[in-house]
């Protein structure tokens, strides 16, 4: 059975990721493990441009001057001990994974503004690094900024790296644009190498107790994988970009529905860290014995498959497939209803 792939240029031996998390990759001993049970590659936990901007500015003073008379102010702002992974830490993290595991190592620059992205990203490939994905978590809040504005922001960040990096870049996004096809042609077309679908923001929740605004992390379920999925399926075969599927991915059935979409990798997280590093190898064991028993002799046979250009009906990702949705729903207490009568 080959389960061989190819992402940013780069070959692996399955399509299984593992995705960016600092309780999974900041241990550089877990790195070995993700190779021993099955990891293709590995994307690092996120160098956060908060961290450089602390590493330049001692960012901490700066949060903390004039917000003690506004105690739910406090809240919003990252303790100082998030900031423990600096910028040189990282880059020594990098050496320590290439010099630990044979598999593809891919940094991570989270950030939102252009900043010095252009600085670590030639350091990044100076420590080793196989390619560099670059996550630009942004929330806007300005009422006078356009989504044009937003966008460019975007473009100006990917071609401000990819000036300075000869390694290959991925984009990871969010799904709130208002034309998603457009966003990532724009991206190819500035010099993406791949795309990773989707991220997804942390909502805040409120303590009505302690009236705090608090951090609420929520691990994906299966459901949330439609989303990548659907976007997966409706690009590929018109953007001529790798696309990497992220949140929800479960199962070694979640991997084939995310390949038959059109996927290249699928990189892992919430499952692993709900199941530990060694649930790697069910879902590879997983993956294998669906394409066995469907008759399949590699990965690449799935690619694209079930996509919107080879899809019988292409309308089953568009407004059609809504409407029927709606209109065929019906919840389980209205079939009990309907019995009684």
């Amino acid at each position: 059975m080959d389960l061989t792939t190819t992402y940013l240029g780069l070959e692996l031996r399955s399509p299984l990721v593992v995705g960016a998390a600092a309780p999974l990759t900041e241990d550089i001993q877990h790195l070995r493990q993700m190779e021993d049970t099955g990891a293709a590659a590995v994307v690092l936990h996120s160098l956060f441009e908060e961290q450089l901007r602390s590493d330049r500015l001692e960012l901490h003073h700066h949060l903390e001057h004039g917000t003690e008379s506004f105690a739910e102010a406090l809240t919003y702002f990252p303790e100082p001990d998030l900031f423990h992974v600096g910028a040189d830490v990282y880059l020594d993290h990098i050496r320590a994974a290439k010099d630990m595991v044979d598999i593809p190592i891919i940094a991570s620059l989270n950030g939102s503004t252009l900043g010095g992205w252009t600085d670590y990203a030639r350091q990044i490939q100076a420590a080793g690094a196989d390619a560099l994905e670059i996550n630009i978590y942004a929330i806007p809040t300005d009422l006078h900024t356009s989504a044009a504005d937003i966008e460019q922001q975007y473009l100006d960040i990917l071609k401000a790296v990819k000036s300075v990096v000869h390694i290959p870049v991925a984009v990871k996004l969010s799904p709130y644009f208002s034309n998603m096809a457009s966003m990532a042609q724009q991206l190819h077309e500035a010099g993406t190498d791949g795309l990773v679908l989707f991220n997804r923001f942390y909502q805040p929740d409120i303590d009505i107790e302690d009236l705090e605004v608090r951090p609420h992390v929520l691990l994906s379920t299966p459901q949330d994988m439609r989303l990548p999925m659907r976007w997966i399926a409706l690009l590929y075969g018109r953007i001529p970009v790798d696309f990497a599927a992220t949140s929800g991915i479960h199962k070694g059935q979640d991997v084939v529905r995310m390949l038959m979409a059109g996927a290249t990798v699928t990189q892992l997280v919430s499952v692993l860290l709900r199941h530990g590093i060694g649930h790697l190898k069910n879902i590879e064991q997983e993956l294998q014995t669906w394409l066995q028993e469907h008759d399949y002799e590699s990965v690449q046979q799935l690619r694209g498959s079930m996509s919107q250009l080879r899809c019988p009906n292409p309308s089953e990702f568009e407004r059609a497939q809504y409407m029927k949705a709606i209109q065929t729903y019906q919840p389980d207490w209205m079939s009990s209803v309907d019995l009684v009568r």
